[in-house]
């Protein structure tokens, strides 16, 4: 087929549809996805004919080309909503939890040493903070401070889930490393 324009693209749509569904369910998991990337591929075909300053001459090749890179894109987001495992050590968790315990246990009446202790670890807490880079500090407080989905914050500002996992690892290895040292001097029980 020619040069697309308005005219002919309701037949070319017609004449792609079945051989393109075909191409793209060889290479995605389910249907409903399939009908995702079909369909985005034909948005991108209309809105590039009506606004494209240059036509598209080779029609079948910009079709599969636009095809592939959706599925390829596709298959990014699957991954990326695919959230990673990092390994840890038990004894870092146990060190995480017995700092959660001190900074945020409901005491009725805390003693001074309790309240010291806070105090201290609260201090340090934020000395390490304010190490990170501006966007680790901020997943990592978002996330475990005020508790908000990791989700909700890519969704939110639109960065990648996986690069705000990144972020926050590196934060968490950073605290853990930094507060590691008032750990073992504290000796919390």
């Amino acid at each position: 087929m020619a040069r697309v324009n308005r005219e002919n693209l309701e037949k070319l749509i017609a004449t792609y549809q079945p051989q393109l569904k075909s191409f793209i369910l060889k290479r995605v998991n389910n249907k409903e996805d399939a009908e995702d990337i079909l369909q985005d591929v034909f948005y991108q075909l209309i809105k590039t004919v009506d606004t494209a300053m240059n036509p598209i001459e080779q029609a079948t090749a910009w079709l599969y080309r636009a095809t592939r890179n959706r599925i390829i894109n596709h298959g990014v987001k699957k991954r990326e909503e695919a959230l990673p495992v990092y390994p840890y050590d038990a004894s870092e968790e146990d060190m995480l939890n017995d700092f959660s315990e001190v900074l945020f246990r409901e005491e009725t009446s805390p003693s001074p040493e309790t309240e010291y202790l806070r105090s201290l670890v609260w201090t340090e807490l934020e000395n390490a903070l304010a190490e990170l880079s501006p966007a680790q500090r901020e997943i990592f407080e978002l996330t475990e401070l005020d508790g908000i989905p990791l989700k909700e914050i890519a969704q939110t500002t639109g960065v990648a889930v996986n690069t705000l996992l990144s972020r926050k690892h590196y934060a968490v290895l950073h605290l853990r490393n930094r507060l590691a040292v008032l750990y073992d001097e504290l000796n919390i029980p």
